[in-house]
Formats: C-alpha cells, sequence, structure tokens
C-alpha cells in the first residue's frame, strides 16, 4: 500500500486529468501498476468521489511492464515502472510529456521526491512520484 499522502496525490492528478468535460461514458482511468501496490478499498473510493471508473491491470516485474510498453499501443493513462526503467522507458518514447498545466497540485509535490525521481527523468516531463 502506498502513504496516504503520495494517494492524494495521485487522486489529484487523476482528478485533473480526467474531470474535465467529456460524457459520462470517458470517464475512465486505465491503470498499469505493481501488484499488491494500491489496496482495492483505496480505488473504489475514488471512483465513488469521483465517479471516474479505474481499470486497474497490474504486473509483477519491470520485464512484463516493459515489454507492454514497448508494443506500443498499451491504452494505459497511468503506469507505475520501477525508477531504473523510467529512463529506458523515456529514452524509448513510451511515455507523453506531461502538461503541467493540467496539474495544478503539482506544486504540493515534496522537493525531495521530485530531485529523487529527476535523476532518471530530468525536469520531471514525463513522470510524478
Amino acid at each position: 500500500m502506498i502513504p496516504k499522502a503520495l494517494w492524494l496525490s495521485a487522486t489529484s492528478i487523476f482528478l485533473t486529468l480526467f474531470t474535465a468535460g467529456g460524457h459520462a461514458e470517458d470517464r475512465v482511468v486505465n491503470v498499469y501498476n505493481w501488484s499488491d501496490y494500491i489496496d482495492s478499498s483505496i480505488i473504489d473510493d475514488f471512483t465513488k468521489k469521483t465517479g471516474i471508473k479505474v481499470v486497474y491491470d497490474t504486473f509483477d516485474s519491470n520485464e512484463i511492464l516493459e515489454t507492454k510498453l514497448l508494443a506500443g499501443g498499451s491504452g494505459y493513462d497511468v503506469v507505475v515502472p520501477s525508477a531504473n526503467f523510467l529512463a529506458r522507458q523515456i529514452q524509448a518514447g513510451v511515455f507523453q510529456n506531461l502538461d503541467k498545466s493540467k496539474l495544478p497540485n503539482i506544486s504540493n509535490m515534496w522537493d525531495v521526491i521530485s530531485e529523487r525521481t529527476a535523476k532518471y527523468d530530468p525536469g520531471n516531463e514525463y513522470s510524478v512520484n
């Protein structure tokens, strides 16, 4: 499970990305994450509070994640790679740049965490941690 502060950051990102306009059928976020990383009750609570359905798929190794991403067309909105694989995946072009203007709560991220992620993603152009 992830700490409450991190989940709140993720929730604010989901809210920012997926509550702007659109029809009810568009309110889905596709997440690819480590197995046993987020308790299903948190996902249920997120859906109840926002109306956004979470399609939550899991993987159990970086290699499985990377294979799916490199194949292209995964359809995931949010993926959670390990930091050491992040740079390789960025270089391979599997991620879109973040539009930080759509992430108003990014200013609430802890500098120490952003600095750690910047080792693999300079400027945090593709990732939020």
